[in-house]
């Protein structure tokens, strides 16, 4: 089977009829879970579809909350039988209030068949190789759903998969303009802080002062403001990232702990800067690292 990106969020609904005309039907809902969470509401009787259904279940999918509902609607009635026991208690009790009561009729039938309690359902139980076809098909009916379902997660993962590239993509930018920019800090801060020195010194005071000590400030606060170890950093959180979006199927505790990583990094370039281009830039970066974070939680 080809691995694929998918999403936890899906759904999926199979139905269809058992050999005893009653209409079926499985419903699958999924959605984001940090886990696999699987949750079952079946028929009472069909208990026993729990434990195969959770294990076909827990092969196919890796993560997300699942709701999984089976529907059963009989077609047929069951047919009414009087109950001997209940019959004869309430003829008895009809003759004898009938004879206590002057002028009054005889209990009639229809009257006595009609009270509660006296007609009941009477349903023929199925051999153990009725109930066995029964679980088959509904068996076959659910490993139909599961494989709708994860279809339907594999189909939403593939646009995630082109919006998780576009926001690598945009974050790439980001730390090649964030690279350029930072390129130019130390030109910046030597132009502000001889204008500073000139301010504070006056332009005679400036020239008198030496230009190696000038150098080693600038030195000093060139190795403060340098970024290239984030974006170092950052370069490789990308390629690891475009590498899970490439390996598909169970990327998504893997891309969560990257872009936790991408945020540690984006962080501290911002924090760094030394320019008010430097951070605008960092601010974009955050802004598309949250992006990314908000699909990332989208991927199973």
């Amino acid at each position: 089977m080809t691995k694929r990106l998918c999403s936890m969020t899906g759904f999926a609904r199979e139905a269809g009829t058992l050999a005893d005309g009653s209409a079926y039907a499985w419903e699958l809902k999924s959605v984001n879970g940090r886990g696999l969470e699987l949750r079952f509401r079946v028929p009472p009787g069909l208990d026993a579809l729990e434990a195969p259904a959770r294990d076909g279940a827990a092969k196919r999918l890796k993560r997300g909350n699942v709701q999984i509902s089976l529907a059963i609607k009989s077609e047929g009635r069951a047919p009414l039988l009087p109950d001997p026991a209940a019959l004869e208690r309430v003829l008895e009790l009809a003759t004898s209030l009938a004879a206590r009561i002057p002028g009054s009729s005889p209990p009639r039938a229809e009257a006595l068949l009609a009270l509660p309690g006296v007609m009941r359902a009477e349903m023929a139980e199925p051999s153990e190789a009725e109930e066995e076809a029964r679980r088959k098909t509904l068996l076959a009916a659910f490993q139909r759903s599961l494989t709708a379902l994860y279809d339907s997660r594999a189909a939403e993962g593939a646009r995630l998969a082109e919006i998780v590239t576009a926001l690598l993509d945009e974050i790439e930018a980001l730390c090649t303009a964030a690279a350029n920019e930072a390129a130019t800090q130390p030109a910046a801060q030597q132009a502000r802080l001889s204008e500073s020195l000139a301010a504070l010194l006056g332009e005679a005071g400036r020239a008198r002062f030496p230009e190696e000590r000038l150098a080693q400030e600038v030195a000093l606060l060139a190795a403060k403001s340098d970024v290239r170890e984030e974006l170092d950093r950052l370069a490789a959180h990308l390629s690891a990232a475009r590498a899970l979006v490439a390996e598909g199927e169970g990327a998504g505790r893997k891309l969560d702990f990257l872009v936790q990583e991408f945020v540690r990094e984006a962080n501290t370039l911002c924090s760094k800067s030394a320019g008010v281009a430097l951070t605008r830039i960092g601010l974009d970066l955050k802004a598309a690292i949250e992006r990314l974070r908000e699909q990332a939680a989208n991927v199973e």
